[in-house]
C-alpha cells in the first residue's frame, strides 16, 4: 500500500481494524456502544531516532493503547498516526 504522507522519527501510521459488530453470542452491537478498536495493521514507518532503530516494519499487525495516536484521514480512510512506543505488541 503506498501512503502519500511518510511519518518522521519514531512515528508509524496505523489503519486500525474495522470495529467489532456483534458479540461472541451473535448480538448487535450499536454504533453509540462500540469501543474504539485497539488493534491494527503498519501501513508507514518512519526511520528512527538516531540511536533507536524502528523494531516494527510494515504489514505488522500491532495492538496499541485505547487513546493512542491522532486520527487523520487521507484519501477517505481513517488511520491513526503514532510513536511506536504507544504499540504494545506485535501479533
Amino acid at each position: 500500500m503506498s501512503l502519500k504522507i511518510t511519518p518522521i522519527a519514531d512515528r508509524v501510521v496505523v489503519e486500525p481494524t474495522a470495529a467489532e459488530t456483534t458479540t461472541a453470542s451473535g448480538i448487535i452491537i450499536p454504533d453509540t456502544a462500540k469501543e474504539k478498536p485497539q488493534r491494527g495493521t503498519i501501513v508507514a514507518v518512519g526511520t528512527g531516532k538516531k540511536d533507536e532503530p524502528m523494531t516494527v516494519k510494515s504489514g505488522d499487525t500491532v495492538l496499541y493503547g485505547k487513546y493512542a495516536g491522532t486520527e487523520i484521514t487521507i484519501d477517505g480512510k481513517e488511520y491513526l498516526i503514532m510513536r511506536e512506543s504507544d504499540i504494545f505488541a506485535i501479533i
